[in-house]
């Protein structure tokens, strides 16, 4: 490792002014010409596009910048060559933009099959950086002098060597194996959710169970490539145990909660529910959460043991269709029979109510100040709440009354003096 650090020292040194000023400028011009090339691209891309559109759209930003300066340095190694002048760096250069616009291609590609995120998109460009640099390396031929001197930093644990090199290496190959193995669950999950006859909850389960096998069997492929004993696992085992003993029994009983909502189908996706006094429709079943969305557009997080342990109203859960409750009252003085015939016309015109079951009307109580009725309609679709549905029924009852006289009876009592108290 000495000498080849001790020989590239060496040929710096034998490296002439002239030489590098003319290949210098070379790469300036042609860095600053692709840099300004790739910001007209990035301005020219539409941002609404979707599809195979925005895929090529994007695929072409980011070779911008790579292929724009790769042309440069080419025509520019072209001339230098014909006025015999040195051009060494330049092919250096050439596969380094070449790797650079793989890469950048291939990691974009990866990306594109995870589920997006800012931690995604910012990661992108990380990942593309260090891959590119070890590439560089090896081309420059510099890596395995690199190699052998993160193994040389070492120490022992019994019989367990732990160099720089390996915990690099666990990381890089524990990054990557996880990364393929989310981007593999994600397109089973997208292959899983467009097959017509596998319901929501089933679709949802069997991607819970193939993410958490594809993420289990890379994490112990990992670990054997490093060349660590599985073995070894029993004490993370035992480890864990006394974890879930002191602080983490709730997060794997939600987790195992989540599997016991998928596979008993109770909760699943697009299901109207109550919980306490939060209403909304299931939106998304999570390892460790359920999103319930309510009317305002608000998200509600539920951990899954709540769904497990609490009393929970599904108001879809064998059938969407919901029965309503509209009480009203009518004056002792009024056509009753009329009365519930007007109510039953306005609730079976209402677009919400539907057909089967047929709305009802039902005489409930002789009250104090006035009969009670009770209109008994069905909706399909209790996502979109009750509130219209009874404010469209009450308000129409209203007005219909009005026009035919019938008497809406407010509370009011009588005071019957029987004697005057003596002066």
């Amino acid at each position: 490792m000495v000498e080849s650090w001790h020989g590239l020292l060496v040929a710096i040194q034998e490296i002439g002014l002239l030489d590098v000023l003319p290949q210098g400028a070379v790469l300036v011009v042609a860095g600053t010409a692709a840099f300004y090339l790739h910001r007209l691209v990035a301005r020219r891309t539409a941002a609404d596009s979707q599809g195979v559109r925005h895929l090529t759209q994007r695929a072409l930003q980011r070779l911008a910048f790579p292929v724009s300066m790769l042309v440069l340095v080419l025509l520019g190694r072209v001339l230098l060559a014909a006025l015999n002048q040195a051009h060494w760096a330049l092919d250096l250069a050439v596969p380094l933009l070449i790797s650079f616009a793989l890469i950048r291609t291939l990691v974009y590609m990866l990306r594109k099959g995870m589920r997006s995120g800012p931690l995604v998109k910012a990661s992108e460009n990380i990942i593309s950086t260090l891959i590119w640099l070890v590439v560089g390396l090896h081309l420059v031929g510099l890596l395995p002098g690199l190699l052998e001197a993160m193994d040389s930093l070492a120490f022992s644990v019994g019989e367990l060597r732990i160099s720089l090199l390996a915990i690099v290496k666990l990381i890089l190959l524990m990054g990557l194996v996880l990364v393929i193995a989310i981007w593999l669950s994600g397109i089973i999950d997208r292959r899983l959710t467009q097959l017509p006859y596998l319901s929501a909850g089933a679709a949802v389960g069997f991607s819970k169970v193939a993410k958490l096998v594809l993420i289990t069997v890379a994490a112990l492929s990992v670990l054997n490539l490093v060349g660590i004993d599985l073995t070894a696992l029993a004490v993370f085992g035992g480890a864990l145990g006394v974890g879930l003993g002191f602080g983490l029994q709730r997060i794997a009983s939600n987790f195992i909660s989540g599997f016991i909502l998928v596979f008993d189908r109770s909760i699943r996706p697009g299901d109207v529910i109550s919980i306490g006094e939060k209403f909304g429709w299931v939106v998304a079943l999570h390892a460790r959460y359920v999103v319930v969305r309510n009317r305002d557009g608000v998200d509600t997080l539920i951990p899954n043991e709540n769904l497990i342990t609490t009393e929970v109203i599904n108001w879809s859960y064998s059938d969407p269709n919901v029965r309503l409750k509209i009480p009203v009252s009518v004056s002792y003085s009024d056509d009753v029979e009329r009365a519930m015939a007007i109510i039953l016309d306005i609730a079976r015109e209402h677009p919400r109510v539907i057909a089967d079951p047929e709305p009802v009307c039902r005489l409930t109580a002789f009250g104090d100040h006035g009969i009670h009725l009770e209109a008994r309609v069905w909706v399909a679709d209790p996502q979109a709440g009750f509130g219209s549905v009874s404010s469209d029924i009450n308000l129409a009852i209203w007005r219909r009354f009005k026009q035919e006289g019938i008497t809406i009876p407010f509370p009011q009592q009588d005071v019957y003096i029987k004697e005057l108290p003596a002066k």
